[in-house]
């Protein structure tokens, strides 16, 4: 079986790189953090005229038609690149909507009049949803919303009575909340505080979960890129960094960790990868194969992007220099749809059925 990348998915991702080595440069990233943080919103009008927004929505209805995977090759690059643009929750919230045939809302994601986000919540409890009349109800405060203060429309993960359900609440109407201090600053974080707030119920437990499934997939595959990038910076300044008349990357300690890094990134594309192919293709072990690569993931990025830092020394500790960008964005998503702890347990309670079965998990 040929697991690489095809033609078609490298001239993409080749494409795509194109584009952002131009529109998300680290000086336009350190602008948009300098100024705030936020997004580029010439960046961002890029990527919705190049189609990224609608990649996976059906031909019929506008979109490309492909799949996750392709979904994943530019998730990567925009790892790689610390892109201050909203893509992957607006992609995710998109995929929700018009799963749920929300037409109204995916006709203005999809030309970009509108911005979407994704409100999760590892406490399912956090959330909860009462049925009002025709309409519904929600009340509680999830995790911290990744661009809620730019987005027009939340799709919000809330308890039900008999589980987990998807809702769409009108940011537009309650009023998108003020952007919070965060750690990382390429991206804007939200708290969204829901009071009995109207909400459109998009689908149950199973929605719930595929939107799940594809919200962990699409982090690993942001968080490759991430420590790809971070990996080849700490490559390069060990082949310049000089020391005691040598450069550094002649040191047995400093070769052992960019190895032990080269092996964590390989790692975080055989998972990340697997799990868009699963999503992608439908396949049973979906579920079992994002909380995979997110529980690798998670913990991964932020051994690659500690060990970068340690390569760099105290140049990698100022603010001025670029790795920071991969840094802290490295420790939000870890966090986000879950982190590797989360997701072990997850794995549990998904393989558990069929361990006691007599089944085989691999």
């Amino acid at each position: 079986m040929d697991f690489e990348l095809s033609e078609d998915q490298l001239a993409l991702r080749d494409g795509a790189r194109e584009l952002l080595d131009g529109l998300a440069s680290p000086e336009r990233v350190r602008a948009v953090v300098d100024g705030g943080g936020g997004y580029d919103a010439e960046l961002w009008a890029a990527m919705v005229e190049q189609g990224w927004t609608v990649v996976e929505l059906p031909e019929e209805d506008g979109g490309l038609g492909l799949t996750a995977v392709e979904t994943a090759v530019l998730l990567e690059e925009v790892g790689r690149h610390a892109a201050p643009a909203p893509f992957l929750p607006h992609v995710l919230a998109l995929g929700a909507l018009a799963r749920a045939g929300a037409s109204d809302w995916v006709a203005r994601l999809a030309a970009g009049d509108a911005i979407g986000c994704v409100a999760w919540t590892r406490d399912a409890d956090s959330v909860r949803a009462e049925p009002d009349g025709s309409g519904w109800k929600l009340t509680g405060r999830p995790d911290p919303v990744i661009y809620a203060p730019s987005a027009d429309v939340a799709v919000v993960f809330a308890e039900e009575s008999d589980g987990p359900g998807l809702f769409a609440v009108d940011l537009g109407e309650i009023g998108r909340p003020e952007a919070e201090s965060a750690l990382d600053r390429t991206r804007e974080l939200g708290w969204l505080h829901l009071e009995g707030t109207s909400a459109i119920r998009l689908g149950g437990t199973d929605a719930a979960d595929a939107l799940l499934d594809r919200g962990a997939a699409g982090v690993s595959a942001e968080m490759l890129g991430g420590a790809s990038r971070a990996m080849d910076m700490a490559v390069e300044y060990a082949k310049e960094r000089v020391q005691f008349g040598r450069q550094i990357g002649s040191f047995q300690a400093v070769k052992h960790r960019c190895a032990d890094m080269l092996v964590d990134v390989e790692g975080m594309r055989s998972t990340s990868y697997w799990s868009a192919w699963c999503i992608g293709a439908g396949d049973p072990d979906a579920s079992v194969s994002a909380s995979t690569a997110k529980t690798w993931c998670s913990e991964a990025g932020r051994r690659v992007s500690a060990s970068s830092l340690q390569v760099h020394g105290g140049i990698g500790f100022t603010w001025e220099h670029d790795l920071h960008f991969y840094l802290k964005r490295a420790q939000l998503d870890a966090l986000t749809f879950g982190d590797a702890v989360y997701h072990r347990a997850r794995l549990a309670r998904l393989l558990r059925p069929r361990v006691e079965a007599g089944l085989s998990v691999v």
